[in-house]
């Protein structure tokens, strides 16, 4: 009884703890709120500047010789993303602390959540392209990290590392784009570019900075054919996706896209693949939506579907267009997080997301449910609400489309349609009906997690019914930032009896016939998947196995241990990369120096010829050791003899100690009789190619030196040793005082070498 009795209170006692740590975790999440909330007042203080048509700057130099200053800029696109992302963070930090509370490492969670949130907001509001471009890459390290929270999972793991490689590529190709736009002659801060007539579509350079920065922006938004990273990024944390892929990572291309519009878009080439590459992608995304029956995924699809929807806006060139993709960015933003943290919810108290096993919950969480019904009425873009804003304004748009109207209407009905059959499944399918009966009892969690759905559910209401509002504070300045025209921008809830009204009831009605033909829908979406022969991922996981493999073949040949191999790759290089080049510019045009005015000189020249030639044919090694001692003198007496008596004396103490080192360890080795010969023409190869190097290095050297010397450096060493550092030996001075760390570096590096030799020498067996 008594260690049943003690039994008890141990476990009391962990619980008592277990409890006070998920208090504690709780608490430290809801200061961490703190951060979000400052960055949300300070953009709601600069709102009224702003909605009015003032742009805010801050800059400080960072490394002003490459053009790279910390400049912030804050215009009406970056206050909507900033708006965006500080409000989606205040809300997504509450959530954590009560979804996150008790987990052991919730303090790397909030640093990696917050990291990114500020690596997405040096994106929106960067006015520098190289700046932009750190934060770019910002948000793709700490997204890595956030997916791959649980690091215990080889799925979480897996995960991470695609998005990683998709986005990091993208990344890769938009440092490219904006390298290029440098080289087409201009700064790196991005309203420069924007207010000057650059020219730049009509620079050589322009197809290539297109599909590099494309590329940027289609990886990071998840566009055809990258699509499929995102639906695999749903192993992170629930809160993380809806901060990730709801709000704020996967609109960092579209926010690209909306900010080089006016330097790159308008072009054909930029039309035409905006709108095929958006269309397709929200329309394939849409269908693959029933495929799953895990919510997060589902939800993860219709992100991509959204975020082609919007990519196929920005096709266009009008402010409609601009306008719907610009209205759009809001909407989905609103009623995808809300529906993340939803099911975030549901997945917490019911302990499954998925679809067929959930059912029943609207009694018993509803204020969950509230949430859930007011982003999904939305997301299907029912009247009142703001989404059906959106659509009213998306159909607009579509037949205004520059190129292609016909498909982006049909791309947006359907793809629209397919979102009301979601959006009815999402709502209805865990809420309403019977609650089955291996569903645990569940609740309304804490307000720490609902607060989250409803402040962001609610405001698809209130926009809805108050568009005008909306429009003048928030859209229309964010279009004018990237639509330089400033045509008027107005929503309005009533437009008439028109076509797009039209198109949004085929919609509606459509997307009921699609709900109800949602399973033989699904299953077809499954059954098609699994007989495609080439797949966007698939493609990925064989391209990432053929380069693992290729890479570990490269390196068991190139790293194979041979320091003889790994000279001779260098020489070749050397000489393959120089040798043409020099041949056709300088070396024809060489005047090789009189043997007669270096007599002196060539007989060392003799001397250390001879003493390679005793190097090649020696039979044992110390006549090698004497050989290589011949060669290293001659070189001090070159030294000695033009004018260099501290080189020639550092050569021949080098030398020296250079001749004692290798004897010791050379002479512990095997005799050179009993090593085996080398072919012939292994010689003959190691010959020429010692001599190949020998020429360019030499015709290079002689090259040089025909050419007047700029001495400015050295005039400045000459005036500054003694004055600065006391010295009047110049190469001293150099290397003690104005190189210290690269001397203390090299110093390093040399005594890490002997050491490792002292090592490698004392556990060298002695020979029998």
């Amino acid at each position: 009884m008594d260690g049943e009795q003690a039994q008890r209170d141990d476990s009391d006692m962990a619980a008592s703890s277990s409890a006070k740590h998920g208090a504690d975790t709780a608490r430290a999440g809801l200061y961490t709120a703190v951060l979000p909330l400052g960055l949300l007042i300070g953009l709601v203080y600069c709102w009224p500047a702003v909605a009015v048509g003032e742009v805010l700057r801050l800059s400080w130099p960072w490394i002003p010789a490459i053009d790279l200053h910390l400049q912030f800029r804050i215009d009406g696109l970056a206050l909507l993303f900033g708006l965006i992302v500080s409000g989606a963070g205040v809300m997504v930090t509450l959530y954590s602390a009560g979804y996150m509370a008790g987990h052991p490492r919730t303090g790397r969670y909030f640093f990696f959540l917050h990291g990114f949130m500020l690596s997405m907001m040096g994106i929106v509001t960067a006015d520098n392209l190289l700046l932009l471009f750190v934060f770019w890459e910002g948000t793709t390290v700490f997204s890595y990290l956030l997916i791959g929270f649980d690091n215990e999972s080889s799925t979480a793991r897996d995960n991470a590392r695609q998005a990683l490689l998709v986005t990091g590529a993208g990344g890769l190709a938009l440092l490219i784009g904006i390298l290029l736009l440098k080289t087409a002659g201009g700064s790196y801060t991005i309203s420069q570019w924007m207010a000057d007539d650059n020219g730049i579509r009509a620079h050589g350079l322009y197809p290539f900075i297109l599909v590099m920065v494309l590329l940027g922006a289609f990886t990071k938004s998840a566009q055809f054919p990258f699509h499929f990273w995102l639906p695999n990024a749903m192993s992170a944390p629930t809160p993380i996706s809806a901060f990730l892929h709801a709000a704020t990572m996967v609109k960092a291309g579209i926010y690209l896209l909306m900010r080089f519009h006016p330097l790159l878009g308008g072009t054909t080439a930029w039309m035409c693949t905006l709108v095929i590459v958006g269309g397709i992608t929200a329309v394939w995304s849409a269908l693959q939506a029933f495929g799953p029956l895990d919510m997060k995924r589902v939800l993860a699809f219709t992100t991509t579907m959204a975020l082609g929807m919007m990519t196929m806006f920005l096709g266009g060139r009008t402010a409609p267009v601009l306008t719907a993709a610009a209205t759009f960015l809001l909407v989905h933003a609103l009623y995808k997080a809300a529906l993340f943290l939803a099911v975030g919810i549901i997945d917490h108290e019911a302990g499954t997301r998925r679809l067929d096993r959930l059912g029943g919950l609207g009694r018993a969480m509803p204020l969950t449910a509230l949430a859930v019904a007011a982003a999904a009425f939305s997301m299907a873009g029912f009247p009142l609400f703001f989404g059906f804003i959106g659509k009213e304004i998306m159909y607009k748009a579509a037949l205004a489309e520059d190129m292609f109207p016909l498909f982006a209407t049909v791309a947006a009905v359907l793809a629209n349609a397919l979102m009301v059959a979601v959006a009815a499944v999402v709502l209805l399918k865990p809420f309403a009906g019977r609650r089955p009966a291996a569903l645990p009892a569940v609740h309304d969690p804490p307000w720490t997690m609902w607060l989250g759905p409803v402040a962001l559910g609610l405001p698809t209401i209130v926009f809805g019914i108050f568009p005008e509002w909306v429009s003048g504070q928030l859209i229309e300045q964010a279009v004018w930032a990237f639509h330089p025209a400033r045509e008027e921008v107005v929503l309005k809830l009533w437009h008439g009896f028109n076509i797009p009204l039209l198109l949004s009831a085929v919609t509606l009605s459509l997307g009921a016939v699609i709900f109800g033909l949602r399973h033989p829908l699904g299953r077809l979406m499954t059954g098609i998947e699994a007989r495609l022969p080439l797949s966007a991922g698939g493609t990925y996981d064989t391209g990432l196995q053929l380069f693992l493999k290729s890479a570990k073949a490269t390196t068991n040949k190139l790293q194979n241990g041979s320091l003889h191999f790994y000279l001779t790759i260098v020489l070749l290089v050397l000489v393959a990369a120089v040798a043409w080049p020099w041949m056709q510019r300088g070396v024809l045009t060489i005047a090789w120096p009189d043997p007669a005015d270096h007599f002196s000189a060539l007989g060392v020249v003799v001397v250390i010829a001879l003493g390679t030639a005793v190097v090649l044919v020696a039979k044992n090694r110390l006549m090698a050791i004497g050989g290589l001692g011949a060669v290293g003198a001659g070189v001090a007496l070159v030294f000695l003899m033009f004018g260099a008596p501290d080189i020639a004396l550092t050569q021949l103490l080098i030398e020296t100690l250079t001749l004692i080192i290798v004897s010791l360890v050379l002479l512990r080795l095997p005799p050179l009789e009993a090593a085996k010969k080398r072919r012939t023409y292994r010689r003959v190869m190691d010959g020429a190619l010692a001599l190949g190097a020998g020429w360019v290095m030499t015709s290079l050297l002689l090259g040089v030196l025909q050419h007047p010397l700029d001495r400015s450096l050295t005039a400045f060493f000459a005036g500054q040793s003694y004055l600065a550092a006391h010295g009047r030996n110049i190469v001293n001075v150099i290397l003690v005082d104005f190189r210290a760390l690269d001397t203390f570096g090299e110093i390093t590096v040399v005594v890490l070498a002997a050491w490792a030799g002292v090592s490698l020498i004392r556990k060298t067996k002695e020979p029998s």
